[in-house]
């Protein structure tokens, strides 16, 4: 991750538009430079996070950080509603869009990223928290998709849900738990696909807003699929119903 360190070089970072990923502030760091800072990031879309000055350190390696520290972005993350622009832009399918509920491998995250692009996805849908975030091992692991496909970052994944129902999208979440097979659900309505976290799976509040969840069949000790491998299995089972 490229890190920026400093009140001037994260003010001017944010004044010149770069894409930054999130800005780290130290609790208790309040003084006029850094309101404005906060308030040029809200205005940027960029996330703002409040943490212990123990945990600045540590990502910025140094203690000369001056409570403000900034993680570049490999580019700006889009809106919910620039992706859901992106798919009904699309005359020859309907929408197809992934949620991704706390991913916070970048290496899965990038993964998932080139899969949705190559199985015809409009976009991907991450939240602010508990996620990777769309930085330059994100990009690499995507082997260039992520220059293609709309990544939007929300603050509260359940409200996007939300909006992606008022839309018209069908939610199908992946749960190893789930008794309904993945070949069970219809993807040829506009769907969104909403894939756990690794090792966690869906949270509560997210598993509860999906209108289907569904399983993948697995043999064996270990019986669930890494997440950017279950992904593509998914997808492309959409693929396949859309191609009938």
């Amino acid at each position: 991750m490229e890190k920026l360190t400093g009140i001037h070089p994260v003010h001017e970072a944010l004044i010149a538009g770069r894409p930054l990923e999130r800005i780290v502030i130290a609790r208790g760091r309040r003084d006029r430079r850094v309101e404005e800072i906060v308030q040029l990031a809200r205005r940027r879309g960029v996330a703002v996070r409040f943490e212990e000055r123990g945990q600045l350190d540590r990502l910025a390696g140094a203690k000369e950080h001056q409570g403000v520290v900034a993680v570049a972005a490999a580019r700006s993350s889009a809106s919910l509603e620039d992706v859901l622009a992106h798919a009904s832009a699309d005359s020859k399918q309907k929408g197809l869009l992934v949620l991704l509920d706390g991913v916070e491998d970048p290496h899965n995250v990038g993964a998932i990223i080139r899969t949705a692009l190559t199985a015809g996805a409009h976009g991907v849908i991450l939240p602010e928290r508990r996620a990777a975030g769309l930085t330059d091992t994100v990009a690499r692991a995507s082997a260039g998709a992520l220059a293609h496909l709309p990544v939007a970052k929300v603050t509260n994944l359940a409200q996007a849900m939300e909006a992606l129902k008022a839309a018209g999208y069908w939610l199908i979440g992946l749960d190893e738990r789930a008794e309904r097979n993945y070949t069970q659900a219809d993807y040829t309505s506009p769907v969104g696909i909403v894939l756990g976290g690794e090792g966690k799976g869906l949270h509560d509040l997210v598993r509860k807003r999906c209108d289907f969840v569904v399983s993948l069949p697995t043999t064996g000790p270990v019986r669930s699929l890494n997440v950017s491998v279950a992904a593509g299995i998914v997808l492309f089972e959409a693929v396949r119903q859309r191609s009938l």
